[in-house]
């Protein structure tokens, strides 16, 4: 597989196209953006971490029937993925109460729900990711009836494999955001990343926080929190 011209930048990654139609190379950058861009930053070490842990991810779900795009990891920083094309949807997953979710409706961080929340923003940066339902994805046309519902299945049952499995590293999968994309034959996949830049992850006993939220919020320490969840994740010092 041989890498060619750049198809596309975004804040955390570089998309490369290959000398195969149907394949490109995801490059994992250090940038770190918090509230749309408005806050820039580098979080050394970073793109290596979520590339390695998405990867790992990826594959845990593979194995229990999530479809993903994951093809094969190329160095620390580089993984070829199948060419997807994105749906302008993103997926959020909330297990405990933290975020814009406690902000928006006036409530604490840190309520366990009895059940997880799935909300849809539209994936626009100029717009801000505004929230949407799913009446207003298709009156965009952003997607079907059968997509969302192919979307939400996977989602919630993505949800109970990280949930479950992260409980095992003395972590709580407090929330996060998915993308999923459709392949040329139009089947869904999940794409982009799961990282501590896309999940609010706490430690179960400390509820400290491993994620973004320590770049976000200007708590400091952002490189030893991603270093440790991928250290819990590997089990490797």
């Amino acid at each position: 597989m041989k890498k060619l011209e750049q198809l596309y930048e975004g804040k955390a990654k570089k998309v490369y196209a290959t000398d195969e139609s149907d394949i490109v190379i995801v490059s994992y950058k250090d940038d770190a953006t918090a509230f749309n861009g408005q806050k820039k930053g580098t979080i050394t070490g970073k793109g290596a971490i979520n590339n390695k842990m998405t990867n790992n991810l990826m594959q845990k779900l593979e194995k229990s029937g999530i479809p993903t795009h994951f093809v094969q990891e190329l160095s620390d920083r580089e993984t070829a993925v199948k060419k997807v094309t994105i749906i302008p949807l993103e997926v959020i997953i909330r297990n405990i109460s933290a975020g814009s979710f406690a902000k928006n409706y006036g409530v604490a961080e840190g309520i366990v729900f009895s059940q997880p929340t799935l909300e849809f923003s539209y994936k626009n940066d100029d717009l801000g990711d505004p929230l949407i339902n799913d009446t207003h994805a298709l009156a965009l046309g952003l997607a079907t009836e059968e997509d969302l519902a192919s979307i939400k299945r996977y989602a919630y049952a993505i949800n109970d494999q990280l949930k479950a499995f992260m409980k095992t590293i003395g972590i709580d999968l407090v929330d996060f955001k998915l993308e999923f994309g459709r392949l040329p034959d139009g089947s869904i996949v999940l794409a982009d990343e799961i990282s501590p830049d896309t999940c609010r992850l706490w430690d179960c006993e400390t509820h400290e926080k491993l994620d973004k939220d320590r770049f976000r919020r200007d708590l400091g320490g952002a490189e030893e929190a991603y270093e440790e969840v991928m250290r819990r994740l590997t089990g490797v010092e």
